[in-house]
C-alpha cells in the first residue's frame, strides 16, 4: 500500500509543540506523508500565546485548491480555524474534492479556559464543519462551547458526545482536563459508546495533546483502520507519548510530548569519563 497523504489545517506554533507543527511530527511518526494549509501565524512558547496573525479565508482556500489539486489525500485534520470564512474554505474543499476522511479538533478554548474564537466561528463549525467530518474531537470546555452549556463535566462526557454525535460526526470526549485517576475518553459513533481509558500520566508537558490525538486519528483512517481502531491506536500512541514527556526538557512551561519516543531518545546531558 502506497504512503498515504494527509494534510492539517491549522496554525502555526514556533516552538513546535503544538499546531502544525504537532500535527506534521504526528504524521511522520505513523507512516503518513503530511502535507499543511496555515490558517495563522502565532507567537508562542511553552508558557503561551502572545500574539496571533490570521490567514484570510480566501488564502486558506488557495492552499487547500493548490493541494488537493495535486496530491492524492486520504484525510484532512483540521486544528485552529480562526474565522467563519476559514471554516467555509474548509467546508467548501472538503465537499468539492470529496475528501474521504475528516478529523475536527474543534480548538475554541484556552487552557487558561479563555475563549480563543467568537461566536460566529463556533456557529460556523457547528453548522457547516461538523456534518462533513468523519469525526469531532473537543474536549470537556470545547464540548460545552459547541453545545451551548456553560459547562461539561467528566460525567457528562458520553451524553454530550451522544448529543454531537446527533449532528452527524462520530464524536470522542476528551478527558485530560479531568483530575481523576484515569484519563478517560468517550466515542459515540453509529455503533454505541466506546469507553477508553488509561492511567492519568502526572507531567506538566501537555502541550499540544489534542492536536497529536486528532492527528494520529487522522494517520490511522488514511491508512484504512475502521474509526474505533484508529481512536484507539492514537490514544495508545499519545499516551506513549506523554509517557516520553518529560525527557525532552524543551522550555520552561508546558512542553510538549515526545511525538518520536519509538524512534529516539533524547541524549544524555553527562560526559562519558
Amino acid at each position: 500500500m502506497a504512503t498515504p497523504t494527509v494534510i492539517t489545517v491549522a496554525g502555526s506554533d514556533p516552538s513546535g509543540g503544538a499546531g502544525i507543527q504537532a500535527d506534521l511530527k504526528t504524521f511522520s511518526a505513523l507512516g503518513a506523508y503530511g502535507g499543511a494549509v496555515l490558517t495563522a501565524l502565532t507567537a508562542q512558547n511553552t508558557h503561551g500565546v502572545t500574539g496571533v496573525l490570521p490567514v484570510p479565508g480566501g488564502f486558506v482556500a488557495d492552499q487547500l485548491t493548490a493541494l488537493l489539486d495535486d496530491l492524492d489525500v486520504r484525510a484532512i485534520k483540521t486544528g485552529m480555524l480562526g474565522g467563519p470564512d476559514v471554516v467555509e474554505a474548509v467546508a467548501d474543499a472538503v465537499v468539492r474534492y470529496a475528501v474521504p476522511n475528516v478529523v475536527v479538533d474543534p480548538v475554541m478554548v484556552a487552557t487558561s479556559g479563555d475563549r480563543l474564537v467568537d461566536d460566529a466561528t463556533v456557529e460556523a463549525i457547528r453548522d457547516r464543519l461538523l456534518p462533513l467530518a468523519t469525526v469531532v474531537t473537543p474536549n470537556l470546555p470545547e464540548a460545552a462551547t459547541l453545545l451551548g452549556r456553560p459547562s461539561v463535566t467528566a460525567a457528562e462526557a458520553a451524553d454530550a458526545a451522544a448529543e454531537l454525535h446527533a449532528k452527524g460526526p462520530a464524536t470522542v470526549v476528551k478527558g485530560g482536563h479531568g483530575d481523576e485517576p484515569d484519563a478517560v475518553d468517550v466515542l459515540v459513533d453509529d455503533d454505541g459508546t466506546l469507553e477508553l481509558r488509561v492511567p492519568r500520566v502526572r507531567t506538566a508537558n501537555t502541550h499540544g495533546t489534542g492536536c497529536t490525538f486528532s492527528s494520529a486519528i487522522a494517520v490511522g483512517l488514511a491508512h484504512g483502520r475502521t474509526l474505533r481502531e484508529s481512536v484507539s491506536d492514537a490514544k495508545a500512541y499519545l499516551t506513549a507519548a506523554l509517557r516520553a514527556a518529560d525527557q525532552l526538557r524543551v522550555g520552561g512551561g508546558h512542553g510538549p510530548v515526545h511525538h518520536f519516543h519509538a524512534w529516539w531518545a533524547p541524549a544524555t546531558t553527562e560526559v562519558d569519563a
